[in-house]
């Protein structure tokens, strides 16, 4: 037999309390423009967070995606920079 008076969330409902993934998230996606492998690694711990708490983090989602693009991009960018510097370095005789 339920009890009437015990509280929960309602079926359908949206979940009760504060996302406590959400300030992480806000951090993560600044974080993402700023150092963007700490916006990743930070966007990602927040969505986790938020995931576990049953509330969907579109903050960390933007974050994590933001991040992981410009991390790649920036790995990328150094790559070539490291392969022009050793075809310079092999045409000038070194």
């Amino acid at each position: 037999m339920s009890n009437p008076y015990q509280q929960g969330q309602p079926v359908g409902g949206p979940p009760a309390g504060q996302d406590p993934g959400q300030t992480m998230g806000i951090v993560g996606l600044i974080l993402a423009f700023v150092f963007a492998p700490a916006g990743l690694i930070v966007s990602h711990i927040a969505k986790k967070q938020s995931r576990e708490a049953g509330f969907d983090n579109g903050l960390a989602k933007a974050g994590f995606i933001i991040g992981l693009i410009l991390t790649i991009l920036w790995v990328l960018y150094i790559l070539v920079i490291i392969i022009i510097g050793i075809a310079a370095a092999a045409s000038s005789g070194m």
